[in-house]
């Protein structure tokens, strides 16, 4: 069961679906392909996805996948004026920094993140106290290493049991570097590390992971196994991502980090009414004694 309790600025990470809309200020981003590079376009883009409906926007200067090295001035140079933008401009928006480095996190929540999204699952040594510091919300996220690295084929004899314990072992050090149990978030990195059939197999069996007790955070868009899954390359990926995301919402997934923020916001909020999580925004069919359909 899920823990009870607010998220970062009041956010319901229990009774809620929270939409993170992503933002690369990177050239070479799998989706993007470096559309919102340019320092203007990426405030744009933030704004934009606050303003359609937005929760949380996921702020990146460095892409997981294999590419050149971006040290951490440059990465820095990329994110703070990002966050520092967005934060004085929609101050009630959360704001999260993916970064595996304590020196970004920490110029990040300086800057008005209250989130850092740490794909490489606290690598880094300071990375865990520099969190707790700042008062940060941390994402604990399953992957083989830190972004941009050369790593062998992926192989798991079970899939979710490895991940399942890699994240309590990443909950115990968050822990005990003193970051509460209550702004911790878990990930189970669908596509990091792992090929279509793991990340398949993490989908249908993500139930097993929310009794952990941290809210779950799933990335799914646009990813490798969806458009391997339906075969449809990227750009083309949308109803894959939002079929992908509803699964994981239907089996406990509180937050869900997506490129197309209008299109997932209808999903999320249909998801919700579903569930009973949310009333309808409106209810007139069949409600009045001339409605006969």
């Amino acid at each position: 069961m899920q823990l009870a309790g607010l998220g970062p600025k009041g956010s319901d990470l229990k009774n809620r679906v929270s939409v993170m809309a992503v933002v690369n200020r990177t050239p070479d981003s799998f989706h993007d392909r470096g559309s919102t590079f340019a320092l203007d376009s990426a405030v744009r883009s933030a704004l934009r996805a606050i303003d359609l409906g937005a929760d949380w926007v996921d702020i990146g200067g460095v892409p997981f996948g294999r590419g050149p090295a971006v040290c951490t001035s440059e990465e820095i140079d990329r994110v703070i004026p990002v966050v520092r933008t967005v934060a004085e401009a929609r101050p009630e928006a959360v704001i999260s920094v993916d970064t595996y480095r304590a020196d970004v996190a920490r110029a990040a929540i300086e800057a008005g993140a209250s989130v850092i999204n740490d794909t490489s699952g606290l690598r880094d040594p300071d990375m865990a106290g520099v969190i707790a510091d700042g008062g940060a919300h941390a994402v604990l996220c399953h992957s083989a290493g830190r972004p941009r690295e050369e790593k062998p084929a992926a192989h798991y004899d079970d899939v979710v049991d490895e991940v399942r314990t890699c994240l309590m072992r990443q909950m115990r050090a968050a822990e005990g570097a003193g970051i509460p149990t209550e702004r911790l978030i878990i990930d189970p990195g669908h596509d990091l590390d792992k090929n279509t059939l793991h990340s398949l197999e993490l989908t249908r069996r993500l139930a097993e992971l929310t009794d952990l007790g941290p809210p779950l955070l799933v990335a799914v868009s646009n990813k490798d196994f969806i458009g391997e899954s339906i075969d449809r390359p990227t750009g083309q990926r949308l109803a894959g991502s939002l079929a992908a995301m509803t699964a994981c919402v239907l089996a406990g997934a509180r937050i869900v980090r997506m490129h197309d923020v209008a299109e997932t916001i209808d999903a999320v909020r249909m998801t919700e009414a579903i569930l009973g999580l949310r009333e309808p925004a409106r209810l007139e069919h069949n409600t009045h004694p001339t409605h006969n359909v």
